[in-house]
This record gives structure tokens, C-alpha cells and sequence, in this order.
């Protein structure tokens, strides 16, 4: 929650209207319980998509920008909810956790990753890109942007702009 990206990303949405939420997982930071390998963290993020709704009466994103392992959950809560119509999943790790749940994948959305990311290589996240796109009814962005790790440091200006962009 306290990472720089989040919270760019954060004040970016707030400053454009949306109703936003910065959250730890289980175990995370200061907040309570443990590491549950995905299970609990995706009751964390459907709780917290619970509370944000009843202060927004506006359509729901799901932003999965907590690098790797918080795309995944996001994904996952994407699948179970059917009243968010769309995604931005930043730096998502297909070659770590299993994304064949997105068959068929329910909402259009972006995914941004770096072209020197070593976390997360960029063909296996191309892997993922292009399953998506063979699916109907739904329009995949993608954003690899060059020379970026998987922090995107010395990029984060730039991610944050696309985003913005493409949040209008």
C-alpha cells in the first residue's frame, strides 16, 4: 500500500473522481492475520471491492497494480464479480501463478508491464496477452514499455501517465 506506484496510482484516480481504496493483504504491513497463498488475500480484496461500493454508485475497475501477486487477486475477484467491467493489471507474473481461470476472461481491460523485467519475463506475460485476445467480445491493451523493470524504476512517471490516459 505504501509503494510508490500504488500511491501515484492512488492520487491519480482520487484526483480524477473515482472512488479510490489503498489496502495491505493479510500479513502485510500492519495489517493482521498471515500469508494465505491467495485464498484469504482474495476475501481481502472482494471485502475491500464491498466497502468501496457502498461509498461509489459508480461502475467498478479492478486495479491489480500491487505487482505480480496482487494482478493475480485482482484477476481472480474480476472472475467472481460481475459488476466490474473492466482492468488495469500491472506487472502480472503468468510464469508464478496460474491465470488459466480467465477462460473466458468476463471484462476488457489493460495490462502494463516492463520490457527488462526479470520478475516476470516478457514472454511469458505475452503468453498470457495473446490467450486473451484470441477470446471474443473483449479488447486487451497492452503496454510493454521499454527498458522498465518490474518496479518500473526510473519509468514510474510514465506509468502512471499511461494509466491516467487510459482512465479517461
Amino acid at each position: 500500500m505504501n509503494n510508490k506506484i500504488v500511491y501515484d496510482l492512488f492520487y491519480m484516480f482520487q484526483e480524477r473522481g473515482f472512488t479510490t481504496l489503498r489496502f495491505n493483504f493479510r500479513g502485510v504491513g500492519r495489517s493482521q492475520g498471515d500469508f494465505d497463498h491467495g485464498q484469504g488475500e482474495l476475501s481481502d480484496a472482494a471485502a475491500a471491492l464491498d466497502w468501496v461500493q457502498t461509498l461509489a454508485s459508480r461502475r467498478s475497475w479492478m486495479l491489480g497494480c500491487w505487482f505480480s501477486f496482487g494482478a493475480w487477486i485482482g484477476m481472480q475477484l474480476l472472475m467472481r464479480r460481475p459488476e466490474i467491467e473492466g482492468f488495469m493489471s500491472i506487472a502480472p507474473q503468468p510464469n508464478i501463478y496460474d491465470f488459466s481461470f480467465l477462460a473466458p476472461c468476463p471484462a476488457s481491460g489493460l495490462i502494463i508491464h516492463g520490457e527488462e523485467d526479470r520478475v516476470s519475463p516478457p514472454d511469458d506475460v505475452q503468453g498470457l496477452v495473446d490467450k486473451l485476445k484470441t477470446q471474443r467480445g473483449i479488447l486487451i491493451t497492452q503496454n510493454t514499455m521499454p527498458e522498465a523493470n518490474h518496479f518500473f524504476t526510473e519509468h514510474q512517471e510514465e506509468l502512471i501517465e499511461e494509466c491516467g490516459y487510459l482512465s479517461r
